[in-house]
């Protein structure tokens, strides 16, 4: 079977648009409902953690209070960092601490947005790099200046590699985080292709919010890959997940002298930055699990409220910056025909656009990013579609010279 055969769009007009009818954001019941649901079935954004520990957790959540929230989540979690520091070993303790890094990541879901929130933020960090302590290869912590600030990354390489290896730079998306892109990408490290992990503008440990130029932050970042003595500069592909599938989009046009690829998924290219879709898309989409809209508040230069980004998202078109006329490197674009936070008609734009054939896997059964309850999950699509493209890529690359 070819994991990468392009699949025609199929999704009528019709159909997309009645997806977008605005619903009201699901209660705390049908959150925790929700919540338990996905856990059952390793879906997403709660893929890693044990039904138990959620049930025990949402059990302390009576209402949705976002620090009540976080409470109920951190509690399950340091019952596990105590159990790390306790631990007769090291690999114990690094799958006790990995056990709290998800969950303190889950606690501070979808964006660290109150007090609480942000202290199980940085408490899902510290768990991470606790866990982190156990990697082999070693994962390094890199802090790249950038504008008086500073842009902090994951960089791993391959185990014994010998002379300049290619890389990934890997960006997170709305809600997930550089530990999330990070861990998705391990595996790629066994194929001789190193990586390093970032948090997307407005997320995480992000120095700076999302504007319509904050796509110069990547390029400091690249600017840190192509000093790098053990990057092989010329075999560099770009991946982003959701929003950062966005910057992913972008960087291939504005970096294109610098990437050899790029891998997009479910990226918002244009129509998802209009008011309506704000109004009628992303608003109460249940697709998301809750607060959809709250976070992408969060994570832009200037906005407070709904009206706010309804006023600011239009700057961020690929077609309004004038981007898509433009030549691009090649492109992987992932999405589902199914998904209701980017419409399909972005991936269509995106597709037709630039100067290079681009290839689209899109799973006509899959929501955002591909996604499905079972079966095509995001584990199993960066194994069996995005990892496998970057390969392929990195290979002609290496039979052209």
């Amino acid at each position: 079977m070819n994991f990468l055969k392009v699949l025609v769009f199929a999704v009528a007009t019709s159909l997309q648009l009645s997806a977008w009818s605005q619903v009201a954001e699901r209660n705390i019941a049908e959150i925790k409902q929700e919540s338990l649901a996905r856990a059952q079935r390793g879906a997403y954004p709660l893929g890693g953690l044990d039904p138990a520990d959620v049930a025990q957790a949402l059990d302390a959540i009576q209402t949705t209070g976002r620090d009540e929230w976080a409470t109920g989540w951190s509690r399950v979690a340091e019952r596990y960092m105590e159990q790390g520091r306790t631990a007769g070993s090291a690999p114990q303790a690094a799958a006790a601490y990995k056990k709290a890094w998800r969950l303190f990541y889950f606690a501070q879901w979808p964006v660290p947005n109150s007090p609480g929130k942000k202290v199980a933020y940085d408490r899902a960090v510290q768990a991470y790099m606790k866990y982190a302590e156990s990697m082999d290869p070693p994962m390094e912590l890199v802090k790249i200046p950038f504008e008086g600030q500073t842009i902090t990354g994951y960089l791993r390489f391959p185990k014994q590699a010998t002379g300049p290896v290619p890389m990934i730079l890997a960006i997170s998306g709305l809600d997930s985080r550089k530990e999330t892109v990070a861990d998705s990408y391990e595996q790629i490290l066994a194929k001789g292709v190193g990586f390093l992990a970032v948090d997307g503008p407005g997320t995480g440990q992000a120095p700076i919010k999302v504007s319509a130029s904050a796509e110069r932050m990547f390029s400091v970042v690249l600017d840190y890959l192509y000093q790098h003595p053990r990057v092989d500069r010329s075999r560099i592909i770009v991946s982003g997940v959701s929003f950062g599938g966005y910057w992913a989009a972008k960087l291939a046009i504005t970096e294109r002298a610098r990437l050899l690829g790029s891998v997009a998924q479910s990226p918002p290219v244009d129509e998802f930055f209009s008011e309506r879709f704000l109004r009628e898309g992303t608003m109460g989409n249940r697709e998301y699990l809750f607060d959809l809209a709250p976070a992408f508040i969060n994570v832009f230069e200037g906005a407070n409220t709904v009206d706010d980004l309804a006023r600011l998202m239009p700057g961020m078109s690929l077609k309004s910056q004038g981007l898509l006329t433009k030549p691009t490197v090649p492109m992987l674009v992932v999405t589902g025909a199914k998904d209701t936070q980017v419409p399909i008609s972005d991936i269509e734009l995106l597709m037709r656009s630039g100067d290079v054939p681009k290839e689209s896997w899109i799973n006509p059964s899959g929501g955002h990013l591909g996604r499905e309850a079972r079966g095509w999950t995001d584990p199993v699509i960066f194994s069996k579609v995005i990892i496998p493209w970057e390969l392929r890529l990195i290979e002609q690359s290496r039979q052209s010279k």
